[in-house]
């Protein structure tokens, strides 16, 4: 099937939302909006309460009560989620990296430990042409990778003064790593007093759910880093709940009753790190300014926030 919809003015596209049943009290600041943040982007928003079964209804509004603006508070209260999600992780990005350098540099009493193949599990993957490759392998083409893209100066110095080992020492390299490379290289490296030192000094009671946390994590980051919408988002990693947390978490009762591919069990994770790395923390009182102010369309639900999900034992 060939594509044959044509480009449409801003005008255009804001008669097509009033056509589909959205108010547009006020088309100039429609245009204005529309003008700044896109039609498609903004589509993101609407799609949800419109009819997008029926072909021939041509995505009408089923609500026929939405106005303009009650989109642009949705959008501009997913905006302020994703900048207090992104500030949170940045807190537990700086400590994992800490965490991993510290504890392995002291273990292994050597500067480049990273490089050691030994330390890592012997196991293949898919790369990025689908050919299967060693992980530890592709691992190293990934830091090597974003070594040379780095314009840290001090990578540079050591590229410029050091020949052998090539790369940096681990307090350099991971340093200027992806929160997505660092948590396969966490993933990767064998089971060892060493990175259950890790999980446990995170609070949590193994390695295995603070790899899959990581994982979540760094997908939810990206998509705060690309401006991607949180809001009403299924996320592709099935997030653990643990019961057996070394700090308040989640009740063991409601674990069964989240969805753990929507942003409520992630947002638990992340909020559970940023406790344990920084106690204090104001994360809780922000997400809670947001969504009092959020405006008449957000409804947790669709975030998959439990009911009575204040009286948790991490928010209270």
């Amino acid at each position: 099937m060939n594509y044959q919809k044509k480009p449409l003015s801003i005008l255009e596209q804001i008669d097509k939302l009033q056509r589909r049943g959205l108010i547009v009290e006020d088309v100039g600041m429609a245009y204005n909006y529309l003008s700044n943040i896109s039609y498609y982007r903004l589509r993101a928003y609407t799609y949800p309460f419109q009819n997008n079964i029926d072909e021939l209804a041509d995505h009408v509004f089923v609500r026929r009560d939405i106005h303009f603006m009650d989109i642009i508070d949705l959008y501009c209260f997913d905006r302020r989620l994703r900048n207090i999600m992104f500030n949170a992780i940045e807190k537990i990005e700086i400590a994992v990296r800490a965490k991993i350098v510290q504890v392995y540099s002291e273990s292994t009493n050597d500067s480049h430990w990273f490089l050691n193949q030994e330390l890592y599990k012997d196991k293949m993957v898919k790369g990025k042409d689908g050919m299967e490759v060693e992980a530890y392998e592709y691992l190293m083409r990934d830091i090597a990778s974003e070594i040379k893209r780095s314009n840290e100066d001090f990578i540079k110095h050591y590229l410029l003064k050091y020949d052998n080992p090539k790369m940096p020492p681990a307090w350099m390299t991971l340093e200027v790593l992806s929160l997505g490379t660092l948590s396969r290289m966490y993933d990767l490296l064998k089971k060892s007093k060493e990175k259950s030192k890790i999980a446990h000094d995170f609070g949590l009671p193994n390695d295995v759910i603070l790899v899959n946390w990581l994982h979540s994590i760094a997908i939810l980051r990206n998509c705060c880093a690309h401006h991607g919408r949180i809001w009403n988002r299924r996320f592709v990693t099935n997030v653990m709940l643990p019961y057996n947390t070394k700090y308040s978490f989640v009740d063991k009762s409601i674990i069964k009753h989240i969805r753990s591919n929507k942003f409520f069990a992630v947002l638990c994770c992340t909020k559970y790190l940023v406790d344990v790395i920084s106690p204090g923390n104001d994360m809780k009182k922000n997400l809670l300014s947001i969504m009092d102010d959020s405006g008449s369309l957000l409804d947790l639900k669709d975030m998959g926030f439990p009911k009575d999900w204040r009286d948790l034992s991490i928010w209270k």
